[in-house]
């Protein structure tokens, strides 16, 4: 079996806890994967051998010797996908959070690659790589919402340059914590690339060198202790909202990697941590949904747009804030 080397930073905002969450977070793979791998000693903090129980402090340093996925064994499967529109030329999809976009070292069946290949034959493949149909660019799995794919050469080309020009429109809707000052606001903050599942690639949370990063935000709501807001993005960087949004003190509620996992605002009484905790279980990841996309349809050059609606757990979980506080009515649009 062949295996990666992930060597991670730390972040200085990251709050304290196991190794072995830590790195089923940051990696987005299974925490028994991980157990294994420090039971095995393929698991290191500041080169040292540790135990599933270590508790990660800022600036460690981790080292982490994973399987590797082996990519001759993508076998297609019979996933449902969430049609939004589909042509000849084009589909767009609605994708829930529990699916990963492509197959990677912590997720090997059930993504929606796998999807697109048992369901559509000849789709252009992405950089000439077979785990990647019609992929002209991907969402991470615990975010919900839209993602357009190419079925024809002629609209891989075409919407990949619309990407690289930013000139695609997408809008996301995120629960962060606290109450923003400003009703609007851009966010223009350097964003480190991010090199998750790449071989003998160093992860640095901080991001004090990196690429630009345009975030335009508009407040939707006012929830007391956290915030309903609509993103606008101006360039894709990856992570680029949760990046964002946390270096403004604001992280999105549920984010395990960029601070949102624990209790940002509000008294932590023994009720409040309670209710805090039942909001996590409700949505146990970030609450992030792209919920609209635009772009020129690859034939016609006529510009078109798709939303996508809110995902369940989104709902319930804004339902729960609204009667915590005592909120109701519709969006406090700015």
């Amino acid at each position: 079996m062949s295996y990666k080397k992930h060597i991670i930073i730390v972040p200085s905002h990251f709050c304290k806890i196991r190794v072995d969450k830590f790195l089923a977070d940051v990696l987005d793979t299974h925490r028994s994967m991980i157990q294994k791998a420090i039971l095995e000693g393929l698991v290191w903090v500041n080169k040292k051998n540790i135990k599933c129980a270590y508790i990660v402090q800022p600036q460690d340093e981790v080292e982490a010797h994973l399987p590797n996925i082996e990519h001759d064994a993508f076998i297609p499967e019979p996933i449902p996908l969430h049609k939004v529109y589909e042509d000849a030329h084009i589909l767009v999809i609605n994708k829930s959070s529990q699916m990963a976009v492509h197959p990677d070292d912590s997720h090997k069946a059930g993504t929606v690659a796998h999807g697109l290949a048992y369901h559509y034959k000849g789709f252009p493949l992405k950089n000439n790589v077979v785990t990647r149909p019609g992929l002209v660019h991907r969402i991470d799995k615990n975010t919900s919402g839209l993602l357009v794919v190419a079925k024809t050469q002629q609209s891989l080309v075409c919407l990949e340059r619309q990407f690289y020009e930013h000139t695609i429109e997408r809008i996301y809707y995120a629960l962060v914590w606290g109450d923003l000052k400003e009703p609007s606001g851009t966010i223009d903050c350097k964003v480190s690339k991010r090199m998750y599942h790449q071989k003998n690639q160093r992860l640095d949370a901080d991001t004090q060198q990196g690429k630009r990063a345009i975030t335009h935000y508009q407040v939707l709501k006012r929830l007391t202790y956290v915030t309903l807001i609509a993103c606008t993005l101006e360039t894709g960087r990856t992570h680029q909202i949760r990046i964002h949004m946390q270096q403004i003190g604001h992280p999105l509620f549920g984010d395990p990697i960029y601070g949102g996992q624990r209790i940002v605002v509000g008294q932590p009484s023994a009720s409040y941590r309670a209710f805090v905790e039942n909001c996590f279980k409700i949505m146990p990841h970030q609450a992030l949904h792209a919920i609209s996309l635009g772009f020129k349809h690859p034939a016609t050059q006529q510009f078109i747009s798709f939303v996508a609606p809110l995902s369940e757990d989104f709902i319930k979980l804004l339902d729960k804030w609204e009667r915590y506080t005592h909120i109701s009515g519709g969006c406090i649009c700015i």
